[in-house]
C-alpha cells in the first residue's frame, strides 16, 4: 500500500507539471529607428526647416539623412547568437524605410542587441547590391569603391552667419596616395532587450553625437569628409560614443 501511495503520488506531481509547462514561444522582431538632437526628436517635417546647435556653437540644418544597419544579431544569456541576414537602408526622408523585420523568429527571453554600422569590409564590395546602386549609396572606385556608411547633410552657418553646405558623409577611409583602404564600420552593442511577445524594438540615434565625443566637430575646418583618411577614423570614433542606443519595446 505504501509503494502505491508513493507511485500515485509521483504520477500526480509529473502530471501536474507538465500540465503548467508551456511551450517556448517564437517571436517576431522588428527595429524601429528614431533620430533625435539631443533629446528632441527629429521628424520627417523638420528637414530643411529646423535649425540645431552643435557643442562648437555652430547652428545647422538637416536636409538628408540616410544610414546603413547590416549584421544584426541577437545573443541570449546563454551566449547563443541569432544572426539575421539583409541590411537595412534608413532614410528619415521616407517614413517607410525607418523599420526593419528581421529575417527570422527568435524564442522569447533576454537578449543583447547588436549591429554593425555600415558594412564590414568583406560585405562592402562594389556593385554587390542592386538596390543600393539605385539610389546613388554606392561609392566611386576612385573614392575607395563599395558603399556609404551614412549621409547626412544640409547647410551651417560659418562664422561670418554665411550659410554653407555640409556633407558629412560616413564610408570606409581610403587614402588615395598610398591607395590602402581601412574598415571604419563599428559594432554597436545596443543594450539588453527582454522578448514575450512578438516584439518591435526602438534603436535611437542621437545625432548632435556625430559632432562630439571624443572629437569635438568643426564644420568650418570639415565640412565635406569623402575622401579625408583621418576625418573618416574621427567619425567612426565618435559613432561609437553616445549616438546608438535603445529606446521603446512595444510587445
Amino acid at each position: 500500500m505504501k509503494r502505491f501511495l508513493t507511485l500515485f503520488l509521483s504520477v500526480l506531481l509529473f502530471s501536474c507539471s507538465s500540465d503548467n509547462d508551456e511551450p517556448i514561444k517564437e517571436v517576431s522582431v522588428k527595429l524601429k529607428f528614431t533620430q533625435n538632437w539631443d533629446g528632441t526628436t527629429i521628424e520627417t517635417s523638420d528637414i530643411n526647416n529646423t535649425e540645431y546647435t552643435n557643442k562648437l556653437g555652430t547652428k545647422l540644418n538637416i536636409s538628408e539623412l540616410r544610414y546603413l544597419i547590416s549584421r544584426v544579431a541577437l545573443t541570449n544569456g546563454a551566449g547563443d547568437t541569432t544572426k539575421f541576414e539583409g541590411y537595412k537602408l534608413v532614410d528619415i526622408n521616407k517614413p517607410d524605410d525607418l523599420t526593419f523585420s528581421l529575417s527570422q523568429k527568435v524564442s522569447e527571453g533576454d537578449y543583447q542587441l547588436s549591429f554593425t554600422f555600415g558594412f564590414k569590409n568583406e560585405d562592402n564590395t562594389s556593385s554587390t547590391y542592386l538596390d543600393l546602386n539605385s539610389v546613388n549609396w554606392n561609392v566611386p572606385d576612385m573614392e575607395g569603391g563599395g558603399y556609404h556608411f551614412m549621409q547626412l547633410e544640409g547647410k551651417y552657418k560659418d562664422t561670418l552667419g554665411v550659410q554653407n553646405s555640409y556633407k558629412f558623409h560616413a564610408v570606409r577611409a581610403y587614402d588615395q596616395e598610398k591607395d590602402s583602404i581601412l574598415d571604419t564600420s563599428f559594432t554597436i552593442t545596443a543594450g539588453s532587450v527582454l522578448l514575450k511577445n512578438n516584439a518591435t524594438i526602438e534603436v535611437k540615434m542621437n545625432v548632435a553625437g556625430w559632432f562630439k565625443s571624443p572629437n569635438d566637430w568643426d564644420l568650418n575646418e570639415k565640412s565635406s569628409v569623402m575622401m579625408d583618411f583621418e576625418a573618416q577614423k574621427l567619425i567612426s570614433e565618435n559613432g561609437q560614443t553616445g549616438v546608438f542606443s535603445l529606446g521603446a519595446i512595444t510587445q
